[in-house]
């Protein structure tokens, strides 16, 4: 039975959405929250940059607002349907279950590892900038060396 419900087709996710239950809703719960945020995040944004493009074009009032809300609207129940659909829920309670198997690090470990990290990216930061500094020195002078050369 489950495998029949988790048949991945196209069709089967249209028809998904025109469901309103929740699949296996007490199991990955945190993977299928945090997913669910950053898909409305992302419609969110997908919206508002439709809005400034409406705005930006001088279209009626309504176009500019209503087809940026419509499009929220689906994109939130589309979201929502989609974390419920049993092959993308499956495979984020999946995930939800390697996550709680890995040994995280300690406090004061991470905090080492994030140090060592982020002095590593400061150093070279600071060499690539030394790189540049050189290279537009001894490039400038080159290019004045020649300009005197041929003229």
């Amino acid at each position: 039975m489950a495998k029949e419900r988790a048949a991945a087709t196209a069709g089967n996710f249209v028809q998904e959405l025109a469901q309103t239950g929740r699949y296996k809703r007490s199991q990955g719960r945190t993977a299928r929250q945090a997913t669910m945020l950053a898909l409305w995040a992302l419609v969110g944004v997908a919206a508002w940059q439709l809005f400034d493009v409406f705005r930006n074009q001088g279209q009626d009032r309504w176009i500019q607002v209503g087809v940026p809300a419509a499009l929220l609207i689906v994109g939130f129940w589309v979201a929502y349907r989609m974390i419920n659909w049993p092959v993308f829920a499956d495979f984020l309670i999946a995930v939800e279950a390697e996550m709680n198997k890995v040994s995280w690090p300690s406090r004061a470990e991470l905090i080492r590892a994030s140090a060592v990290v982020i002095l590593f990216v400061f150093a070279l930061a600071a060499v690539l900038f030394a790189y540049d500094v050189f290279w537009q020195f001894v490039l400038k002078r080159w290019i004045d060396i020649l300009r005197y050369a041929f003229n």
